[in-house]
């Protein structure tokens, strides 16, 4: 079986070259959704490593499975992996049932909110993206428990936690 760091390289050849919306090398968002879902195991960071590879990159879930990608991290991969022509709270409410990756979309949710990365995006986008994140959240949220949602909140956006109650 593949170990979390050997996933890590994988993602990081997968997405090389790669930027986010800030310019920002697309890897370091791997890894704070990788890292928000540590206190869930190996597979869980496994599955926040490659949350966008199947969408963003030339990778195949055949691929994963034939590198030695648990088949749940694989089924975990899909689950969160954007459908042509599915609105984007049909695919949020697919997510929530799977709970590896409901967990997953919940440490996403929670780094693309980030304040400091909303902050640089102009201001109609941010507020776009912020509505879309907190309707997406409606769903995820109760689907994991308040206790899943609070572990991962706490590493990747603690400014969520006001949210929590």
């Amino acid at each position: 079986m593949v170990t979390s760091a050997e996933v890590a390289r994988f993602a990081a050849r997968a997405h090389a070259g790669q930027l986010d919306k800030l310019g920002v090398p697309y890897v370091e968002h791997l890894r704070a959704v990788a890292d928000g879902l540590a206190p869930f195991g190996e597979r869980a960071q496994q599955a926040g490593w490659l949350h966008d590879v199947l969408e963003d990159s030339p990778v195949t879930a055949d691929q994963l499975l034939a590198a030695g990608v648990p088949a749940e991290v694989v089924a975990a991969v899909r689950a969160v992996t954007k459908v042509a022509g599915e609105e984007y709270l049909e695919r949020v409410r697919a997510v929530t049932a799977d709970r590896l990756a409901t967990l997953v979309k919940i440490s996403d949710n929670a780094h693309n909110s980030h304040p400091d990365r909303l902050a640089a995006l102009p201001a109609e986008q941010r507020e776009r993206l912020a509505a879309k994140y907190r309707a997406a959240r409606a769903l995820l949220w109760p689907a994991a428990g308040r206790e899943a949602v609070l572990a991962i909140v706490e590493r990747v956006n603690p400014a969520l936690l006001a949210e929590l109650g």
